[in-house]
């Protein structure tokens, strides 16, 4: 048969079309095995058949176990489509514990709330039962599908103290007290920005181009 033939090509697609299930993979794939040479792409291609179908049909043909068709779950809303209020608690919940991606190249936002927590949480503070809520698995999926990856987020903590600290006022008190009963002596009090390393720095302290700040070395180790 020519592939061409539009005609002869229409009525497969229209008897692929009166068929389902178990019986449409299989007509599928003997017509891909006898026009289109097994291919699955080919097939596709030529008739509009799905591709993931046809090669089921292809595999039930060959090894001639039939593989079982879930039609209960087809045309089922999604958790958070179904339950909007649901997905606005685990919003509510989640939000203040998220960051946005580092890189800016997504808006996917990171997470440290695992499924679980989630699912506790809805019930500790939300007051939702534990029978109403998802499982810790489609919780997961629910958390993945509204853009949220789990990631621990650990946050820069400011450092209020170094260790140079005590000893630098010990110094100026000591030379304050030496100075205060010093009639030809003459205090003046002057505020400096001094550089001091006081953690791990990104870049070591470096700005983005690799150069240290002020053209200098980086201040952080």
């Amino acid at each position: 048969m020519d592939d061409s033939d539009n005609c002869t090509d229409g009525l497969l697609r229209l008897a692929a079309q009166r068929l389902s299930g178990h019986r449409r993979r299989l007509f599928q794939a003997e017509v891909t095995r006898g026009l289109c040479g097994g291919s699955a792409r080919r097939a596709e291609r030529r008739f509009g058949w799905g591709r993931e179908n046809i090669d089921t049909g292809l595999h039930e043909l060959v090894t001639g176990i039939r593989c079982v068709e879930n039609f209960a779950t087809r045309g089922q809303r999604r958790t958070e489509d179904a339950h909007p209020q649901l997905a606005a608690d685990i919003r509510d919940l989640v939000e203040p514990y998220t960051q946005a991606d580092p890189e800016l190249k997504s808006e996917r936002q990171y997470t440290n709330q695992s499924a679980r927590e989630v699912r506790e949480r809805l019930g500790a503070e939300k007051g939702y039962a534990a029978d109403d809520l998802p499982s810790e698995r489609t919780m997961r999926d629910i958390l993945n599908r509204m853009g949220y990856r789990l990631k621990r987020i650990q946050k820069g903590k400011p450092l209020k103290k170094t260790a140079d600290t005590d000893a630098i006022f010990a110094n100026v008190q000591a030379a304050h007290e030496q100075a205060k009963n010093d009639p030809e002596a003459l205090e003046i009090s002057v505020d400096t920005k001094a550089k001091v390393s006081e953690g791990e720095y990104a870049r070591g302290g470096k700005n983005a181009d690799g150069v240290g700040r002020d053209g200098g070395e980086g201040v952080g180790p």
